[in-house]
């Protein structure tokens, strides 16, 4: 058995926020995170997934730690305007953002791609993480190490019959390293996490007919996420490839 006293958590007293943290890697993180010391909250349209995450954080920690839950319609950028003012009012700063919550929408050729799934999926992949840098960078910029890490795709660059997940993905990447930039003299750190192939209930949309017993379960890759959550991490304006 590990001897905490003698191993410190690596977030420990830290405010995280975890988008799409219901299920797949967001429910990865936030479980790794809330091991790691931080507390977190967790977004989600769904409750129901919601709670088991949180039931699953209580488990692994005897009771001690439990998470804040807020049911979330990212299409919503009102709701989101609210969950950062909910949070200042509650906590005062923010010190992590992931930005992983992301639809696929449609495999189809760009010119059959129906716009009202256009329109669905631009809205939860970019416009949304737009929205809570809005929200949450005078949080995250209160805290003596902010970070905010995004999820992209290795579609990113252009993938035939992708359309409107790699474009969101694309313009992601864009927006996240443009904000850097004008974050570069400041305490908050920006960086974007290309977790590759991974065990999700995306990737099984996207590749009905692999197995999904050769990839990697969404816990394998939570270790990049720590690491650049942590108020040690130097990088910044960087897409990190997991492979």
């Amino acid at each position: 058995m590990t001897d905490r006293t003698q191993t410190p958590d690596r977030l420990d007293g830290r405010i995280a926020l975890i988008t799409g943290a219901s299920r797949g890697i967001g429910a990865a993180v936030a479980m790794r995170f809330a091991a790691e010391g931080a507390q977190v909250i967790l977004t989600a349209r769904t409750q129901a997934g919601l709670e088991e995450v949180d039931d699953a954080i209580r488990r692994a920690s005897d009771g001690a730690r439990a998470a804040t839950l807020v049911p979330l319609d990212l299409r919503n950028g009102d709701d989101i305007d609210r969950l950062g003012g909910g949070i200042a009012q509650r906590f005062g700063r923010l010190d992590i953002l992931v930005g992983n919550a992301g639809v696929l929408g449609t495999m189809t050729p760009m010119a059959q791609i129906d716009p009202a799934q256009w329109d669905e999926v631009v809205a939860v992949n970019l416009t949304a993480n737009w929205r809570l840098i809005r929200a949450v960078e005078p949080l995250l910029r209160a805290s003596d190490a902010g970070r905010a890490i995004f999820v992209t795709s290795g579609v990113s660059g252009g993938r035939a019959y992708w359309g409107t997940y790699a474009v969101t993905k694309a313009a992601l990447e864009a927006m996240a390293r443009s904000w850097a930039q004008e974050m570069e003299k400041t305490n908050l750190r920006i960086n974007l996490i290309n977790p590759g192939p991974v065990r999700t209930r995306m990737r099984a949309q996207a590749y009905p007919g692999e197995d999904p017993m050769t990839l990697r379960p969404p816990e394998a890759v939570t270790e990049a996420f720590v690491a650049l959550a942590e108020a040690s991490c130097r990088r910044h304006g960087e897409v990190v490839q997991l492979r």
